[in-house]
């Protein structure tokens, strides 16, 4: 588990944009060179044993079944850059590398994180820090964020081609306002912030490079995580401080394969 300490990443001005636009670019390196090296091998190593039926967009919780992970996701280095933003008393709330490959990476549909949530949390408060493992722009498909979209969390939404998106539906284009995105382009051990009822997207990756994140997901530990919303599921983890709502926290140092069998079979995504 991190460990509480008084550093601050974020400036007064910097929290008051997130709270403003519902995002937030961090141009500063997130972990130390050789911490970041070692998640990015980490990273490739996971892929390497991908099984050749899986999408490498489709890495999701992988924190369930390798607790290595822990080592990045309850690092003083991200819960620092999140504090600013839900207190002092934290908890993980998921994780997801989404590796689109060079050439036919697949496009992200227009979405709000907590349309996939439901009522799981309450209130529904995330912060998701996306960080680039390789470089993220707009030539590879880069996460687009409509600012200012995070008033609600839960438009209406149609279904897309799965064969070519990485989840089967998409916010009704009425409600859309894609006209107003912007890219959140970075460099490696970069990384953005959003809200979890921020609207987001990107577009395929047709480029001939890869475009990897890792995106990790905090909730103030005086949410309370509804677990009958969600079944067997899901699980969520003390990060740093107190838990303030009763909730039930997994292992960090478990490895929960059976927990990730059921989520297979069940065909159910979460994002």
């Amino acid at each position: 588990m991190g460990t509480a300490v008084k550093t601050r990443r974020l400036t007064d001005g910097q929290v008051e944009t997130f709270k403003r636009e519902g995002f937030l670019i961090v141009t500063e390196p997130i972990f130390p060179e050789g911490k970041f090296q070692r998640l990015k091998a980490h990273f490739e190593e996971k892929l390497e044993r991908l099984p050749a039926e899986v999408r490498p967009e489709q890495m999701d919780v992988p924190h369930f079944t390798d607790p290595a992970l822990f080592e990045w996701l309850l690092a003083d280095e991200v819960l620092d850059l999140v504090e600013p933003i839900l207190g002092p008393d934290i908890a993980l709330w998921s994780s997801h590398f989404i590796c689109k490959p060079r050439g036919n990476g697949k496009r992200v549909p227009w979405h709000e994180d907590s349309a996939y949530w439901g009522q799981a949390l309450a209130p529904m408060q995330v912060v998701t820090v996306w960080l680039a493992i390789d470089p993220s722009t707009t030539a590879n498909g880069c996460m687009y964020v409509v600012p200012r979209t995070h008033d609600d969390g839960y438009s209406d939404y149609v279904p897309v081609d799965s064969s070519q998106n990485v989840f089967n539906r998409e916010i009704t284009p009425s409600k859309m306002r894609d006209k107003l995105a912007v890219p959140c382009e970075l460099q490696p051990n970069q990384a953005s912030l959003h809200d979890g009822k921020l609207i987001h997207g990107s577009p395929a990756n047709t480029s001939h490079l890869r475009r990897c994140g890792y995106t990790m997901r905090y909730m103030p530990a005086s949410a309370k995580f509804n677990s009958d919303q969600l079944g067997a599921l899901h699980q969520v983890y003390l990060a740093r401080g107190r838990d303030r709502a009763g909730n039930q926290y997994a292992d960090p140092s478990k490895a929960y394969p059976e927990l990730a069998r059921y989520r297979e079979l069940s065909g159910k995504k979460l994002h």
